[in-house]
């Protein structure tokens, strides 16, 4: 078997890194997961630097949604589990998605409870989702919790489409007038350039920026394409070590729009992934751990590793969420108030509904205030490159004119 480098935190927030054999590298992954280790970097030795594989035979986050949906109805009908399996299988148009739903059916088949025959699989099926099938199994309640399960990948979904929204728009505007203006400073500006240098025309400072600028792309465009690829890669490089990861996302909560946004994202995800875990009958301490593993944002997650350990120690939950300082005090105050009461769960997802949203207010509100800023921004950079070769040309119609 291969030999796999690793680097995490136990559960007590200590680092630990080593050396061991696994089949692959989703089985080492889920092995440390069980240990209670948050794995960080995780490489096969001899291919540390091996050209990474990209996206082939991935599952969507709504084909699993729409799976558990159909899971929960075929339990509470009353169909064996197998036959449920067997059919989910037969129906899914993903091949991926399909083998692993028969490599499920084939454990389960071979006498392993679902949670464990899931857990083989972790690229398809997280902590959250095989933590919480396994509490419905062993609480007789398999349908209940697919139910959950459900209504929760669903909600995710949405809320990832509202980010994609917000983030859509602009990106692919401004991505387009970049394109425009290089495309203008290339091929368009050098004609008018050439045009002048033989008419001898005394040029205007506007003029000679932007000539200026046309020769930058003319001479530099491909080492300056070559340098924005490195820098998206440079930033995945970065996110894949953890203190790396840590400082980008700690940048991006405080940007200055964005920043509250994704805060906002990060609470509303953090409420609903623990409430729904709580309700399902996860101790609270795996839930914050499976929370902290599922948040997506490194500062939140050391934030939850924190409040875990807390709590370990005999402290309530709404001291180390104050002193965290990422979650506003409205959040700490309610979730004290849920765990004073003994409703933390009915707590955590009102404050998950509460901040989707105020998610969907936030992302409407920064499209309202983008979209002036990009028209004007695009009519600067196009008007002002256009305005700027036709200067020459009015100067010397007056004093033609004239």
């Amino acid at each position: 078997m291969p030999v796999f480098t690793y680097s995490g935190k136990n559960a007590s927030g200590q680092k630990v890194s080593g050396e061991r054999t696994a089949t692959n590298k989703e089985a080492l992954v889920a092995q440390l997961r069980r240990e209670r280790i948050v794995p960080g970097p995780v490489r096969q030795k001899g291919r540390e630097f091996s050209i990474p594989s990209f996206g082939s035979g991935k599952v969507k986050v709504k084909e699993i949604a729409i799976f558990f949906r159909q899971f929960s109805v075929m339990i509470d009908a009353g169909l064996p589990l197998v036959q449920c399996l067997e059919i989910l299988a037969a129906n899914q148009e993903n091949p991926t998605f399909q083998k692993t739903l028969t490599g499920v059916r084939t454990t389960v088949e071979g006498g392993s409870t679902l949670a464990n025959a899931m857990r083989q699989y972790p690229a398809v099926f997280d902590d959250l989702s095989t933590n919480m099938i396994e509490a419905g199994e062993t609480g007789g309640i398999l349908d209940i919790i697919l139910q959950r399960l459900a209504v929760y990948v669903e909600k995710a979904v949405k809320l990832r489409a509202a980010v994609k929204s917000a983030l859509i728009y602009p990106v692919s505007v401004v991505s387009l007038a970049f394109v425009i203006v290089a495309a203008l400073l290339k091929w368009v500006v050098p004609i008018f350039a050439n045009l002048f240098a033989g008419l001898g025309v005394d040029l205007p400072l506007p003029t000679k920026i932007v000539i200026g600028l046309s020769h930058f792309i003319g001479q530099f465009g491909v080492v300056f394409l070559i340098g924005l690829v490195a820098m998206v890669f440079g930033l995945k490089q970065v996110r894949k070590n953890p203190k790396g990861r840590y400082y980008f996302d700690l940048a991006l909560l405080k940007l200055p729009v964005m920043g509250a946004l994704l805060r906002k994202i990060a609470v509303a995800r953090f409420t609903r992934t623990l409430g729904t875990l709580i309700t399902s009958g996860v101790p609270i301490l795996e839930g914050l751990s499976i929370t902290a593993r599922t948040s997506g944002n490194a500062v939140l997650e050391e934030a939850l590793m924190k409040v875990r350990k807390a709590i370990e120690e005999g402290r309530t939950i709404v001291d180390p969420l104050r002193e965290s300082g990422v979650f506003p005090n409205m959040v700490s105050q309610m979730i004290g108030v849920g765990e004073a009461t003994g409703a933390m769960d009915s707590m955590l997802q009102k404050i998950a509904d509460f901040y989707e949203d105020e998610v969907d207010a936030a992302t409407k509100d920064m499209l309202a205030m983008l979209e002036p800023i990009i028209i004007g921004l695009l009519g600067v950079m196009i008007g002002g490159i256009v305005i700027s070769l036709y200067m020459p040309l009015f100067s010397m119609i007056a004093k033609l004119a004239g």
